[in-house]
């Protein structure tokens, strides 16, 4: 059996382990394409030697960017890693003049991309890069189609040297640079390595509880994120079958089509989920109507392992059969695990899809550490609302003094790219300095409690940590996005991204007089005046000094493409402070 010690063991492992018909499932056309384990290494390897003809040396570097996942992607993944090379994933979404910066801070000798959209970036700066060539996995009119390597590397007379760059790649070589979308300056280059993702994928896998080779996964979240790419070598690992969503827009319809057994997101996307099981829920009228909301109440309650007593647990039962069961066949009928990472899951989520018979298994971990640092799992004890579950094997967490979660294993990224001034500041010894606090409860459990750099003084000296409190009003089906302000001012404040589409609904069921345009809903009384009451039910739960005292609502909704949010949905706060300067200063220089 192979022993899995690089990324592209996985394929090879799949192939002895299971050999699936489906390895790797596309929709094209509007029809599903799956090709074979074999398949898979088949045409990886016809990328090698392809590469090896285009004279790619060991250590060059290749950039892929891709607007959804793909077969496409594995491939040329394996492809490139197989020679020694490594893999440049870049986010689809980012400015052209970022794609300059990455492509040259990386030194990217060739870059394939995925549609017209983003080849028209690459094309306008193509000529300030390193550049030799541009392939895309569409057809498209005047571009290279990256089935051309599959001509160039028909020749299996090369495959022995393909093989000796396999044997010559070590674990603890460099596999990928992920270039970070930081909320504030420059994205860092974060070098991982073989080892770095494979001892993450071993650890991780044992926190998935489902049946190696017979298990369907959909996958959708951007394979640039090192939390998917290190997902999807799970599934390879696992023998899964992968299908790759054609769109978050087109995600309820596939769940439907594909019926997987487990699927990843961020907290973002299960807001949005519930809310649109909750817009249908109030289109209900009569008993179905008032059991849907019952149903709602028993799962906000919800505690693991019958933690609320039997007389819960029946109430639990029946709202399952009455209620959820329909949530379930929404969501294909077959999903037995979510995983959620990358920001702070609502407890309320955790809870109400636990309760519907769908867990959410929140973790942590970051970029830097491949990214797994500690997951929930429901088997055994291992599931605890409210936190981010226990720590993974071979990892090893302390928390700081100042309560920052340090971290230290196999997992821990090498350094940043040509910047070792940035890589010392963030490490001790072995241990990566997270930036985020947390604490370990007395079972083992980690919990965060903010994020280090973003909590900050009042000009009164007291600290506030924003996380908190933005946390806690997230929580409100009034509020999509929010931001806590205040460093350096005399109180806290924030400033609020209204949910729109819920509070229109709000507008029509309570016969508010209110235009039902962002604008005016931004700006109306009536709205700022229910907005209120969920501060005031916020703040009693902090001290007085951390208390939100003003709040204005933005007219427009924050978005990657308005600057907003970073690729991963983390709020871009210099930004954002920066766009609504108006209103800060109302805030805090009327």
């Amino acid at each position: 059996m192979t022993e899995i010690t690089r990324l592209f063991d996985f394929p090879y492992y799949q192939l002895e382990k299971h050999n699936l018909d489906k390895a790797l499932t596309t929709k094209y056309n509007g029809e599903w394409k799956s090709i074979s384990t074999q398949e898979y290494i088949n045409k990886a390897n016809a990328i090698s030697r392809a590469l090896l003809k285009l004279d790619i040396k060991k250590d060059d570097k290749i950039a892929v960017i891709s607007t959804n996942n793909r077969t496409e992607w594995n491939i040329m993944d394996v492809g490139i890693l197989q020679v020694g090379a490594q893999n440049i994933p870049i986010y689809p979404t980012i400015s052209a003049n970022d794609y300059e910066y990455v492509l040259n801070h990386s030194e990217s000798l060739y870059c394939f991309v995925s549609d017209d959209e983003v080849l028209q970036k690459i094309l306008k700066i193509k000529d300030k890069t390193h550049l030799k060539d541009v392939y895309s996995f569409d057809h498209i009119e005047g571009c290279k189609h990256y089935s051309e390597l599959f001509e160039i590397g028909k020749d299996e007379s090369t495959q022995p040297e393909v093989e000796s760059r396999k044997d010559a790649v070590k674990p603890s070589d460099l596999a990928t640079i992920i270039y970070t979308s930081g909320t504030t300056g420059r994205p860092k280059g974060v070098m991982l390595s073989h080892d770095n993702i494979v001892s993450n994928v071993l650890a991780s896998e044992k926190r998935i509880p489902l049946d190696s080779g017979s298990a369907k996964a959909l996958s959708f979240l951007p394979v640039c994120h090192i939390f998917e790419r290190m997902i999807l070598y799970l599934y390879q690992y696992s023998g899964m079958e992968i299908y790759y969503a054609e769109s978050i827009e087109k995600i309820s319809d596939n769940l439907k089509e594909v019926k997987p057994h487990v699927m990843t997101a961020v907290p973002r996307l299960y807001e949005k989920m519930y809310d649109a099981i909750y817009a249908k829920g109030k289109e209900l009228s009569g008993i179905k109507k008032m059991l849907f909301y019952w149903a709602i109440n028993v799962g906000l309650q919800y505690e693991p392992y019958g933690a609320n007593g039997w007389w819960y647990e029946k109430k639990l039962s029946i709202a399952r059969k009455l209620i959820f069961s329909k949530w379930q066949i929404g969501f294909g009928g077959n999903l037995k695990i979510m995983v959620s990472g990358s920001a702070a899951l609502q407890t309320r989520l955790t809870r109400v899809f636990a309760a519907a018979g769908l867990p959410i298994m929140e973790g942590y971990g970051l970029t830097e550490t491949s990214p797994v640092v500690s997951v929930n799992d429901k088997r055994n004890g291992g599931f605890r609302i409210g936190t981010v579950g226990k720590i993974i094997d071979k990892v090893e967490v302390k928390i700081a003094e100042d309560d920052e979660i340090l971290v230290k294993g196999p997992n821990v990224m090498i350094g940043y790219y040509k910047d070792p001034e940035k890589t010392a500041t963030v490490m001790t010894g072995d241990y990566f300095h997270t930036g985020d606090k947390g604490k370990i409860d007395s079972d083992g459990f980690l919990s965060i409690t903010g994020r280090k750099k973003e909590m900050f003084k009042t000009s009164g000296g007291k600290y506030v940590i924003p996380a908190l409190l933005e946390n806690e009003l997230k929580q409100s089906l009034f509020i999509e996005q929010i931001m806590v302000i205040g460093e350096g001012e005399k109180m806290p404040a924030a400033i609020i991204q209204p949910n729109f589409e819920f509070i229109k609904d709000w507008i029509d069921r309570k016969g508010k007089d209110v235009n039902k345009d962002n604008a005016s809903i931004a700006n109306s009384e009536i709205v700022i005046k229910r907005i209120q009451k969920e501060i005031n039910k916020c703040n009693a739960n902090f001290g007085k000094w951390e208390q939100i005292k003003r709040f204005e609502l933005t007219p427009d909704v924050w978005s990657i493409d308005g600057g907003h949010l970073t690729p991963t949905m983390k709020m871009r706060r210099d930004v954002i402070k920066n766009i609504y300067k108006d209103l800060y200063d109302k805030i805090y220089h009327p």
